[in-house]
């Protein structure tokens, strides 16, 4: 297994970023769900759930990223790419994420969105 640096947030092992070396591991991912705003000539809103990418790093902290469709609504939907913010402790050791942006256009309209991720790791026990 190839050695790569540990990143200085913990669990985020990332190459040639630190001075400490590791072995490869899997960083975490979030699961997210949300609703858009309503929008459109016949008004209306999407829904969307799913999981983030593993963890980028960014300054200090990490983002995810989501690429994601919404649900369908009278023959069309549409897409999210986003990145999240870094990351929010809402525990030693737990952490969500927040987003917030548009969705792409289609049927002549787009979308708002605000989320933010669920909890990391929700059941394991530290």
């Amino acid at each position: 297994m190839p050695k790569i640096k540990i990143h200085a947030a913990k669990n985020d092992c990332i190459p040639d970023h630190c001075e400490r070396e590791c072995e490869a591991i899997q960083t975490h991912v979030h699961e997210f769900a949300g609703s858009t705003t309503l929008e459109g000539a016949i008004l209306h809103n999407h829904r969307f759930a799913g999981v983030t990418s593993e963890a980028i790093p960014y300054r200090k902290s990490h983002v995810h990223a989501i690429l994601v469709n919404t649900d369908f609504f009278f023959n069309h939907y549409h897409e999210i790419g986003i990145r999240t913010g870094p990351a929010i402790y809402i525990d030693h050791d737990k952490h969500i994420h927040f987003v917030e942006g548009e969705t792409t256009t289609n049927f002549g309209h787009d979308h708002d969105f605000q989320f933010t991720t669920f909890i990391e790791d929700p059941l394991l026990v530290d």
